[in-house]
C-alpha cells in the first residue's frame, strides 16, 4: 500500500503510526521528533511530512517517563499588572512553548514569606525542569532566597544579587535610565529631574541609580527627584504640584511611560509645553507611546531577548552546562518629548 493510500487513524495518532506509514522504525521517528542529527535529510522531511498530515502530537508524559526530564518550567509571579512583569511573563511563555516546553504559572501574594513556599510546593509536585520567578519587589526576592526547593530557580530582578541556592538575570535596566539621561545631557539640558517609580521594586532602583550615574559622569549634581507609586493619577498629580510650586524643571527622566503620561497632561493642561518647556523622556515604550502628544521619546524593552537569554540560562542550570549570562540590553527610541535645551 502506497503512504497516500495509508488511512490516517481515527484514534490519536502514535508515533509507531507515523513510523508505519513512513516505512522507517520506531527509533528513526524519535530521532526526527527529538532534532537527532543521524537521520538524512530526505528522510527527515517524509517524516515530518507524515506527523503533519496525521496530526501526531508528541506524548509528553510518556517522553519524560523515557528521558526522565519532565520538559516543564514553572514560573512564579505576583500577579502585578504592571507593563514589565506582564510583558515578560508573555515573552517567558511564548519562548519555553517554541523549545518544547509546558509553562506552569503560579502567582504568589502577599505576605510572600508563606505564598512563595507554597508556590514551590506545587511546582515541586507537577515534576517541574525548574522554576524561574519574575520578582520585581523587593520582599517577594527575599522570600525567594528563603524558600526550599528542589530544583534550579532563576529570578528575573535587575540589579538583584544571587545567592547559592537561587540565581538572577534581567535586563540592564540601570543602562536604560543612564542612556535616556545621557540623551537629555547631549540635548544641553543640566537641570534634570527624575520622577521615580517606588524604591520598593527592582526596577525603580535601578533607574533611579542609571539617572545618577549618568549625571555624575557628566559632572552634574542630582536634581529634584520625587519617588511615588508608577501610575499617571500620581504622575498627573505630581506634575500640578510642580507648576504651583513653580520647580518645573528644564527636563525629566520619567520613571516609565505612564509616569510620563501623567506629567505630559498636567503640563499641556497648564500652558506647560512639551518639549518647549520640559522634555521628557519615558521608560518602556508602551505600545501607542508613539502616538503620545508629542511622541514620546523613551527606553524600549527587549522582552523577547529577556525571555531567551532567561530560558537558556535557566536550562543551562539544569543540564550542568555553562551559558552566557550578559544582561539583555534596551534600547532608546528618539521621538519628538526632547529637544535641545535653549
Amino acid at each position: 500500500m502506497s503512504r497516500k493510500e495509508a488511512p490516517v487513524p481515527t484514534r490519536k495518532p502514535s508515533i509507531t503510526d507515523v513510523a508505519r506509514i513512513a516505512g522507517v522504525s520506531y527509533q528513526t521517528v524519535s530521532r526526527v521528533i527529538n532534532d537527532a542529527p543521524d537521520v538524512n535529510a530526505a528522510t527527515r522531511a517524509r517524516i515530518q511530512e507524515i506527523i503533519a498530515e496525521v496530526g501526531y502530537r508528541r506524548n509528553r508524559s510518556a517522553a519524560a517517563l523515557v528521558t526522565n526530564r519532565s520538559t516543564s518550567i514553572g514560573i512564579v509571579t505576583d500577579g502585578s499588572p504592571r507593563f514589565g512583569p506582564v510583558g515578560t511573563l508573555l515573552s517567558l511563555e511564548r519562548e519555553a512553548r517554541e523549545r518544547g516546553y509546558v509553562v506552569t504559572v503560579v502567582a504568589a501574594n502577599e505576605p510572600f514569606e508563606q505564598s512563595m513556599q507554597g508556590a514551590f510546593d506545587t511546582l515541586d509536585e507537577i515534576g517541574v525542569d525548574g522554576i524561574i520567578v519574575i520578582a520585581p519587589r523587593l520582599s517577594m526576592a527575599e522570600a525567594t532566597r528563603r524558600a526550599s526547593v528542589r530544583v534550579p530557580v532563576e529570578m528575573i530582578a535587575a540589579g538583584a544579587s544571587g545567592t547559592p541556592k537561587v540565581f538572577t538575570y534581567s535586563e540592564d535596566q540601570e543602562l536604560g535610565a543612564r542612556m535616556a539621561t545621557q540623551h537629555l545631557i547631549e540635548l544641553g539640558h543640566t537641570d534634570i529631574a527624575h520622577i521615580a517609580g517606588s524604591m520598593d521594586w527592582f526596577d525603580g532602583r535601578v533607574r533611579k541609580s542609571g539617572w545618577e550615574a549618568a549625571l555624575a559622569a557628566a559632572g552634574l549634581r542630582p536634581g529634584l527627584c520625587l519617588e511615588g507609586d508608577w501610575s499617571p493619577k500620581w504622575a498627573y498629580e505630581t506634575g500640578l504640584r510642580l507648576i504651583e510650586e513653580r520647580r518645573v524643571p528644564s527636563a525629566i527622566f520619567a520613571v516609565s511611560d505612564h509616569t510620563a503620561l501623567g506629567l505630559i497632561r498636567a503640563f499641556s493642561e497648564n500652558g506647560v509645553r512639551v518639549p518647549e518647556d520640559v522634555s521628557i523622556v519615558g521608560f518602556d515604550d508602551l505600545e501607542g507611546s508613539d502616538y503620545f502628544l508629542p511622541p514620546l521619546t523613551t527606553v524600549r524593552q527587549d522582552f523577547p531577548a529577556l525571555a531567551r537569554a532567561t530560558i537558556e540560562v535557566l536550562l543551562g542550570a539544569v543540564e550542568g552546562r555553562e551559558v552566557d549570562r550578559t544582561p539583555s540590553v534596551p534600547t532608546l527610541v528618539v521621538r519628538r518629548s526632547a529637544i535641545r535645551a535653549s
